[in-house]
């Protein structure tokens, strides 16, 4: 038997984790992280996965359980290598995960190390996915046995010696069957809610993060056409993803689609439905987990957001480590810095961040008037020639 450390967060996947560990006869430690924003008064209520609430309900569970818990004051590292970085990424005209962000900087990183700092043998979460070792002795990522609560998508960036120490318990069961583990268990989180919220944006206002940290994203600038033609004025580039359609403000005419974030001159760019459909696009700060590099084109499924399917994607590898990526059914809306995920069947290849997007609209445009209209090759957003 190990010892386990389990993250508990205060919902019913880590509590039944930790019980299912129990249950199998190791010595179970509960770590919770209270990572409820600095400036954010901390109250019982309302405060997602990370406050005072979800730490109430997650020792309640220990003490059900009859286990030693923790709580962990991480609000200053998740301030600054969580929050901060989604408001910095907003300001650069990209789409950040912070999920992922955590999921990097904090629980698989600073927590699993203070983890084995307590002589814990293992770190076990309450994610739907699941870990084996292939026949070439690399540890593999594969998807959950539930495939609508599957997380593996934001697992991507887990690493060989990360993997070594991970255990996740309730991936090979559906989330139906999880609450009845917990509903035997008499764990009194047995139909505690799934959080749905980015944590640290409990009311929505994601722009008020970034006004905190960020505050010339919210600075009001041109929209563009993909002509170059200025149709109107945005309240905040913060306030915009690609893709997005309400919220702005141009009257009359078809639909419109923000199309590119332009921060350089604080302008979005719009276009039809068709312009956001995505072709191509390039990923880096790759992370191989089922192969040790990518060395030639190969054929995967491509997931570029947490809750969409599987597309049929061509890889190959481009310079500096980052990867092609051709799709043969176009994604909608691709933005720079969200994650890719790359999948063989049930098995997670690798991931990374989407860096460049080459759009439909786009790319006609270019061929067209290569003077107005241009992608740019750092950010992949999309600057707009003439003046406003």
């Amino acid at each position: 038997m190990a010892r386990v450390a389990v993250a508990m967060s205060g919902g019913v996947d880590s509590a039944v984790a930790a019980a299912l560990l129990v249950d199998e006869g190791h010595e179970v430690v509960g770590i919770t992280m209270n990572l409820w924003p600095i400036w954010v008064p901390q109250t019982g209520e309302g405060s997602g996965c990370c406050g005072i609430g979800a730490i109430d309900d997650a020792r309640s569970v220990a003490r059900h359980l009859g286990i030693r818990h923790y709580v962990l004051n991480l609000r200053s590292e998740f301030e600054r290598e969580v929050i901060a970085y989604f408001a910095a990424e907003y300001a650069r005209g990209r789409t950040p995960n912070p999920c992922i962000a955590c999921n990097k900087a904090i629980k698989f990183d600073l927590l699993l190390r203070r983890a084995l700092g307590l002589e814990m043998q293992a770190l076990a979460t309450g994610h739907y996915a699941r870990v084996d070792r292939g026949a070439d002795g690399r540890y593999r990522l594969l998807r959950a046995a539930d495939p609508q609560k599957d997380q593996s998508y934001v697992l991507a960036g887990l690493r060989q010696e990360q993997l070594a120490y991970l255990s996740f318990p309730v991936g090979a069961s559906t989330k139906a069957q999880v609450r009845d583990i917990a509903r035997r268990q008499g764990l009194g989180v047995a139909d505690k809610p799934d959080s749905q919220e980015i944590c640290f944006v409990p009311d929505g206002d994601y722009a008020a993060v970034v006004a905190r940290f960020e505050p010339e994203a919210l600075r009001a600038g041109p929209i563009f056409d993909l002509d170059g033609a200025r149709l109107g004025e945005h309240r905040g580039l913060a306030r915009y993803t690609v893709g997005q359609r309400r919220g702005l403000g141009l009257a009359g005419g078809s639909r419109r689609y923000v199309v590119g974030i332009d921060p350089g001159r604080n302008a979005l760019v719009v276009g039809d439905g068709a312009a956001v459909r995505c072709p191509e696009l390039i990923a880096n700060e790759m992370n191989w987990i089922a192969i040790p590099g990518l060395d030639r084109a190969r054929m995967v499924g491509a997931r570029i957001r947490h809750a969409s399917t599987d597309l049929p994607a061509v890889i190959a590898p481009a310079p500096g480590g980052a990867v092609t990526v051709r799709f043969e059914t176009w994604p909608r809306a691709a933005a720079p810095g969200q994650a890719i995920a790359f999948y063989e069947g049930d098995v997670v290849l690798g991931g990374g961040v989407i860096d460049e997007v080459r759009m439909k609209g786009l790319a006609a445009r270019e061929a067209a008037t290569p003077a107005g209209v241009r992608s740019g090759a750092r950010t992949g957003t999309i600057s707009v020639g003439g003046g406003e």
